[in-house]
């Protein structure tokens, strides 16, 4: 079975995920917003008290820097999640386009490869949207929430993963997946904040897989090739 795994946003927190992946020769996809990032990095941190914006139960993956993406993530795939994360259907469908497009073209100057991969914002998606996709050449666009079988996709542009990777039923699914030939997880490495239990989990999980006769790490990429 192939498996597969893409994290969003390029956090600063991907950096721990990223020590993972090398230590149990793990393929994975990030899926990127070039235009909310900053020449620098911008650590991880809690919010100060009193602070309305937004954050993930208080906490702030910061972002990754642009001088260094290329260090961070060149031997993984990566994929246009949009310029600065703009949700289809909340802008015009042409500011849309370009934001999927300008942030795949920065990708494939940076990384010097294609990068047809695509994630929806907040999984807003339209019928409009999902052809402009298509007609710009990604090959897929991954939604949230859940599915037995991602092989029996309607159409590539609304790819459904199996389960988010803190799925309570995480090993169930993995295993019911073994029937169909790949397993597909996602998440945003901020979710685990500095949290050592969480970080011990998703180990657990990697290192299953890896340990396991019946799996291969693979590219969400690998599955439309």
């Amino acid at each position: 079975m192939k498996v597969v795994q893409c994290w969003d946003d390029g956090v600063c927190t991907d950096l721990r995920l990223i020590e993972m992946l090398y230590k149990y020769n793990a393929k994975a996809t990030f899926n990127l917003c070039p235009g909310l990032m900053t020449d620098e990095r911008i650590p991880s941190h809690w919010a100060e008290q009193g602070y309305n914006g937004w954050s993930h139960k208080g906490f702030f993956g910061g972002h990754i820097g642009l001088k260094e993406l290329y260090s961070v993530y060149k031997d993984f795939q990566v994929a246009s999640h949009c310029w600065k994360h703009e949700c289809a259907g909340r802008v015009p469908d042409a500011d849309f386009i370009k934001a999927a497009v300008d942030a795949r073209k920065y990708l494939e100057d940076v990384f010097g490869r294609e990068c047809r991969g695509f994630a929806w914002p907040c999984s807003c998606n339209t019928p409009e949207t999902c052809d402009l996709l298509r007609e710009n050449g990604f090959a897929y666009a991954r939604l949230v929430g859940e599915t037995d079988d991602i092989t029996q996709y309607s159409d590539p542009m609304l790819l459904t993963p199996n389960c988010h990777f803190q799925a309570r039923d995480f090993y169930e699914r993995y295993e019911k997946a073994k029937s169909t030939g790949v397993f597909y997880f996602w998440g945003h490495t901020y979710e685990m904040m500095d949290s050592e239990g969480m970080w011990n989990q998703l180990e657990q999980k990697i290192s299953y897989i890896t340990r396991d006769p019946e799996s291969e790490w693979a590219d969400v990429i690998d599955i439309f090739s």
